[in-house]
């Protein structure tokens, strides 16, 4: 009778070693390799849907964070995402390869300004802020850059939709979420912002034309 369950024992064995979870140190080694192989941050849902069963890459993200801090390249969040980026202060390395060629028009930067501080507003909104109307290509080239994105519609008259940020804005800023953007004082500073309102705007927010010099995105929340 022994001699005939030990087969089955081994199988149970085998059966229950294939749903068994990698050590630890090795969902780091996978989550590292998932997020060096992919130029967009990854969701920790994505990683487990990626990883053996069982595995918990949030757990190995916590211990990865800790063992990038002060190195070249950093285990950074992004909205609910996570990816590897170049330390911030090595940033100035990467500087030919990180420039942006194309432009933004004075009128683009600050819509999507008030569309990063003001998060869900509708077009009407940005006008009643901006003083002036919003045209649909200014729209139309921040939804392509992928900066912004449509909101829920407002339970108002119309049922008017709104704009938001997009985890892509946050991730070309560095940014975790949007309650990381910089103060009016750095934006003032980096030529954002006029020192003076126009009648009717909010504080901090400049009158411009749609006609408005273009400046590099590059430009924008520079420090």
């Amino acid at each position: 009778m022994m001699a005939e369950n030990t087969p089955n024992t081994e199988n149970a064995e085998i059966g229950e070693s294939l749903f068994e979870a990698p050590p630890m140190g090795e969902q780091e080694r996978m989550v590292e390799a998932i997020l060096f192989a992919t130029t967009e941050p990854v969701t920790v849902k994505e990683m487990s849907e990626r990883m053996p069963h069982g595995c918990d890459p949030a757990e190995a993200i916590v211990t990865l964070r800790k063992r990038y801090e002060g190195r070249g390249v950093n285990l950074v969040r992004v909205g609910d995402a996570w990816a590897i980026r170049t330390a911030a202060d090595l940033g100035f390395l990467m500087q030919k390869e990180t420039v942006e060629t194309r432009k933004l028009s004075r009128a683009a930067i600050e819509t999507l300004a008030i569309i990063a501080y003001h998060q869900p507003v509708t077009r009407a909104e940005i006008e009643e802020i901006r003083g002036v109307s919003v045209s649909r290509g200014t729209v139309d080239q921040l939804l392509e850059m992928e900066w912004i994105r449509f909101g829920r519609r407002r339970m108002t008259p119309g049922r008017p939709v709104t704009f938001v940020v997009t985890a892509e804005f946050l991730d070309h800023f560095g940014l975790e979420n949007a309650r990381d953007l910089p103060g009016l004082k750095e934006l003032r500073s980096a030529g954002l912002l006029e020192s003076r309102p126009p009648p009717g705007a909010m504080p901090g927010m400049p009158e411009a034309d749609e006609e408005d010099p273009s400046v590099s995105q590059s430009e924008m929340f520079e420090e």
